[in-house]
């Protein structure tokens, strides 16, 4: 099958939207298919206000109709609500064209973070959005339920893996901090709410791995915590492996992919009880979850390497790409349910 994927999020950008993007595209790859990117990448970009390190892709709309017509692809999936989903959802919408989406962010939460804008306005943008797609993927049964709570038709699920040959238990001692280790690994944005992780009280040490625009904040207020920056590959999964304890603080992530390469690495994680971390955890085998983080992080710090590992090892990015690819719609054919006025 050919299939043609859209998003706003992209390399060198590190999130769990550009990690799911990329092992997909790998197992697609691997499974046959012939995969085509519309990526930031091939256009001139602007900084994201107040986030640097998201581009903006300016006027993607004739390339975007450039590679549709080169590519002539069988499926079309759209990831991202940004510039480049934007102009692909229009030009499959005026073409009559299927097409599919996923949900990926709490973009309401996120920007009522950021501005005074009500959920409800957020909330009906993205219903818009997404709506006009044959199928929406979302990777958990409770970001199902609470889309559909807020007026979602067309939800599907998309679930997530891990890749369990990077991330594997390994040998504490590569962490030479003050036990017990407390570790956040992913983007130091306000969204991520990471003052909940960074005051807690703590006997051991608190390492922080990841970048963002909120850092300079977070290191000037907790100077007793350890800032590693941004880490890849190997040496992310070194210091991940040599914690004991994840903590994982967001309170609007749709899923949290670091819970799972945490988990594979034999280390049990702690967060909040909320869409997200309760699809992920299994509370008191695989991690602790309660309204207390520090209470959930000493409880999970005593859960069993083993358990957490077997949990990891169940989640196949080749089994979820199918599934992915399962979800998929000719972009040929037509729909009157999915038929929306441009």
């Amino acid at each position: 099958m050919k299939i043609l994927i859209a998003t706003d999020a992209w390399l060198p950008q590190t999130n769990g939207v550009v990690n799911t993007l990329r092992q997909t595209v790998a197992a697609l790859g691997a499974l046959g298919h012939d995969v085509e990117m519309v990526t930031p990448a091939l256009f001139r970009t602007l900084p994201c206000p107040s986030y640097p390190e998201i581009r903006l892709s300016l006027f993607p709309g004739s390339r975007v109709q450039e590679t549709v017509e080169r590519f002539d692809p069988d499926a079309v999936h759209i990831a991202t609500e940004g510039p480049i989903g934007v102009s692909m959802r229009r030009l499959c919408l005026a073409r009559n064209m299927l097409f599919t989406t996923s949900y990926h962010t709490q973009f309401p939460e996120y920007l009522r973070r950021r501005a005074p804008i009500p959920l409800q306005w957020s909330y009906a943008a993205m219903r818009r959005f997404h709506g006009a797609a044959a199928r929406c993927m979302v990777s958990t049964p409770s970001m199902q339920a609470q889309l559909e709570a807020r007026g979602f038709g067309n939800i599907v699920r998309w679930q997530r893996g891990v890749d369990t040959t990077l991330f594997q238990p390994r040998q504490k001692d590569f962490l030479v901090f003050a036990r017990p280790i407390a570790i956040y690994v992913g983007r130091l944005a306000v969204e991520k709410n990471i003052d909940a992780f960074l005051r807690m009280s703590w006997r051991g040490t608190k390492v922080v791995v990841g970048d963002g625009p909120d850092r300079e904040r977070l290191q000037q207020r907790y100077p007793d915590a350890v800032f590693r920056g941004y880490r890849f590959g190997e040496d992310l999964a070194r210091h991940m492996a040599a914690a004991d304890v994840m903590v994982f603080p967001s309170l609007t992530d749709t899923f949290g992919l670091v819970n799972l390469e945490s988990m594979a690495c034999g280390v049990p994680v702690a967060a909040f009880p909320v869409p997200g971390p309760i699809d992920v955890i299994d509370d008191g085998v695989t991690g602790a979850l309660d309204w207390d983080i520090a209470a959930a992080a000493r409880r999970a710090i005593k859960l069993s390497p083993a358990d957490c590992r077997r949990r990891a090892e169940a989640a196949d990015w080749k089994a979820n790409t199918r599934q992915f690819v399962s979800n998929l719609v000719d972009c040929r054919a037509t729909s009157v349910a999915c038929a929306e006025a441009s």
